[in-house]
């Protein structure tokens, strides 16, 4: 989920990010991971933005990843065979504050090769950098401060002036989503408005993925239940088909040796009305 929503900020407001991480508002379009390589690249924080002259390739991540300095240098190397005059801006851009080694990595190294790229740890940046731009607004929560239920307060108080609606409900839902990361949810409700965040296309998004996952349960749930009852009902329909089989096979040789009605009857436990069918 936090990384869908890092993936709708970073491609909707292209511009605010590269603001920040390039240092001017770079138009950037979105560069498909399939452009890279024959074999599509398995990575749900990925998010690739170009110019012509430029590549911007971030990561946002919630948990510290071991493979993240290769997956970079993999990365750099693709864009490199599909682009050689391109540059290329990596950054890597960790939500949860963490005291993991793993977020101080910004390089690989193997034998003779090396390669180098940024790391962003959001809670040591400023509050305003995010404040002071539209399209950050839902990371200032992230950010360095003592106080995550202050500057949420301070987010919703410049998304209440935003006058597009649209705009308005999506960073809504993307602060109350980021927000979780830091804050119970019942301060994250007081202080965003549940109504505009219905109307954000990345709520909707959202529900849609639930319905759909529930659907998919409720589904493989119902096979396997089903399965499960098949196998159940097949295994005691068999024991009662084999028990019953067997006491019939018993009855006839009681008979046939000479054994009278009763005695079978006493002896299987069958009834007299079923013994003369035999």
């Amino acid at each position: 989920m936090f990384d869908s929503i890092c993936k709708f900020l970073a491609e909707n407001f292209s511009e605010d990010l590269a603001s920040w991480l390039l240092g001017s508002p770079v138009a950037l379009t979105e560069l498909s991971p399939q452009e890279l390589s024959l074999e599509p690249i398995r990575a749900d924080s990925l998010i690739l933005l170009q110019s012509d002259d430029l590549v911007l390739h971030t990561e946002f991540q919630t948990e510290p990843d071991v493979k993240i300095p290769f997956r970079m240098l993999d990365y750099r190397v693709r864009v490199y065979r599909r682009f050689p005059n391109k540059v290329m801006r990596q950054v890597v851009i960790y939500l949860g504050q963490t005291n993991s080694p793993l977020v101080q990595e910004n390089n690989f190294r193997l034998e003779n090769t090396f390669h180098q790229f940024e790391v962003i740890r959001l809670w040591e940046q400023p509050p305003e950098r995010f404040l002071n731009v539209t399209g950050l607004l839902p990371f200032a929560v992230l950010s360095q401060t003592d106080d995550p239920t202050m500057i949420l307060s301070q987010v919703a108080e410049v998304i209440e002036g935003i006058t597009d609606q649209q705009v308005q409900s999506n960073l809504v839902a993307a602060s109350a989503i980021l927000a979780g990361l830091v804050l119970n949810k019942d301060i994250v409700k007081r202080l965003l408005r549940s109504d505009l965040m219905r109307n954000s296309v990345i709520y909707q998004e959202i529900l849609q993925e639930g319905k759909l996952e529930g659907k998919l349960e409720g589904k493989l749930e119902g096979k396997l239940e089903g399965k499960l009852e098949g196998k159940l009902e097949g295994k005691l329909e068999g024991k009662l088909e084999g028990k019953l089989e067997g006491k019939e096979e018993v009855a006839l040789n009681l008979l046939r040796m000479g054994f009278s009605l009763e005695q079978v009857v006493q002896a299987t436990g069958l009834s007299v009305e079923e013994i003369p069918s035999l």
